[in-house]
């Protein structure tokens, strides 16, 4: 399976599990449904994944936690808020870079249409999902 195949299945969970709980919700509590719904589907998933920093030749094991690693290829970072601003693209685009992995995707499930909220990022260039 490849990348673009795995974020069409982590697009697709999202719209589903979205159109059954609507807007508002935790994040944690979409990140465990998303999750859930990605292992049904068969696809190799790590909740809250520790992503070490390397800073002048020092590695810090607990960097950050990446909320969803897919098929240890994508990352999603999951969002409940009001609206998505540059700074969070930058976010995973550094979790990306320090990950060592190529896509990310950034979705937002405070929306009142499920594909307004979601953002593929892609060796450092940005476009909708």
């Amino acid at each position: 399976m490849t990348e673009d195949d795995v974020a069409r299945e982590i697009v697709d969970a999202a719209y589903h599990m979205y159109t059954t709980l609507g807007p508002g919700l935790f994040e944690s509590v979409y990140e465990a449904v998303l999750a859930s719904e990605l292992e049904k589907r068969g696809l190799r998933v790590e909740k809250q994944h520790p992503i070490p920093v390397v800073y002048e030749g020092i590695r810090f094991e607990m960097g950050f936690r990446a909320d969803l690693v897919v098929e240890d290829g994508v990352i999603v970072e999951i969002k409940s808020i009001a609206e998505i601003v540059a700074l969070h693209r930058k976010q995973l685009l550094t979790y990306l870079r320090f990950a060592d992995k190529h896509l990310g995707l950034l979705i937002n499930f405070n929306v009142f249409l499920i594909k307004d909220g979601n953002t593929r990022i892609v060796n450092g260039w940005i476009e909708s999902a």
